[in-house]
């Protein structure tokens, strides 16, 4: 049994609803994975890269230093697109670094817990040497 007009209208609001609160769901749900949008971005970014350097060489050619100005921006905007989305695509892989809401990578350094020649307490004991001058710096009436 078909859909009415009126259904149609309700359930194109609703998908226009969810891809705007939420897009890497709508995303899943249609199909296209995330890897495979990035994947998108970086080829449009690399064609767009390619059209602001043969913007930016006319200008150069004409001597029409505005010109040439807007193809280096092009290529400016075009580079940071293409490392977002690429960095993006790697970012995921990396165990090393884990995602965060705002779409940058946190990268996760220093030692881990089980390796290494050093232990919890002697640096948590540096620590509490060190919080131990700032407190005897305090009370001399310094910092």
């Amino acid at each position: 049994m078909p859909l009415s007009d009126e259904e149609l209208r309700l359930l194109e609001q609703m998908e226009r609803a969810l891809s705007e609160e939420d897009p890497k769901f709508a995303s899943t749900l249609r199909g296209t994975t995330l890897r495979q949008a990035a994947r998108r971005r970086a080829i449009f970014a690399g064609v767009v890269f390619a059209a602001g350097v043969a913007v930016m060489m006319t200008g150069a050619v004409s001597s029409y230093w505005p010109v040439g100005v807007a193809g280096f921006v092009i290529m400016l905007a075009s580079a940071t697109v293409l490392l977002t989305a690429l960095s993006g695509r790697h970012g995921a892989a990396d165990p090393q670094v884990s995602a965060h809401p705002s779409g940058f990578g946190v990268v996760n350094g220093g030692r881990s817990r089980g390796r290494g020649r050093g232990n919890s307490r002697s640096s948590s004991g540096f620590m509490e040497t060190l919080q131990a001058r700032w407190r005897r710096r305090k009370e001399r009436g310094g910092f």
